[in-house]
């Protein structure tokens, strides 16, 4: 499966526009994360413990994107975009989204 972000994939010519793919996943924080980012930022710098949690729900929403695209019978997934928004204090959805296409 090809995932990009471009309109196009070079030498490939789409067929078939099969609708748009998408895969999600709602995130919370956690009390002993919270603790260690409240200390983190007393200090200052990453805190990492987000970023790990922010990649691995980027991760997954690809994963759930792919799994979407490939039970609508897609080769590829085009101009794919990622999104967050805020569901509840402490909480949030990551989207990806994007084309799914078939390829000649």
């Amino acid at each position: 499966m090809i995932i990009c972000s471009t309109e196009t994939i070079p030498n490939r010519e789409v067929t078939e526009i099969l609708g748009i793919a998408r895969g999600s996943t709602v995130r919370a924080r956690n009390i002993g994360r919270d603790i260690f980012a409240g200390l983190k930022n007393i200090i200052g710098g990453e805190i990492e413990e987000y970023s790990k949690l922010q990649a691995h729900a980027r991760e997954q929403a690809l994963q759930r994107l792919e799994q979407d695209a490939r039970s609508m019978g897609a080769d590829a997934v085009l101009n794919v975009r990622l999104t967050t928004a805020m569901i509840m204090q402490g909480a949030a959805e990551i989207l990806a989204y994007g084309t799914a296409v078939k390829l000649k």
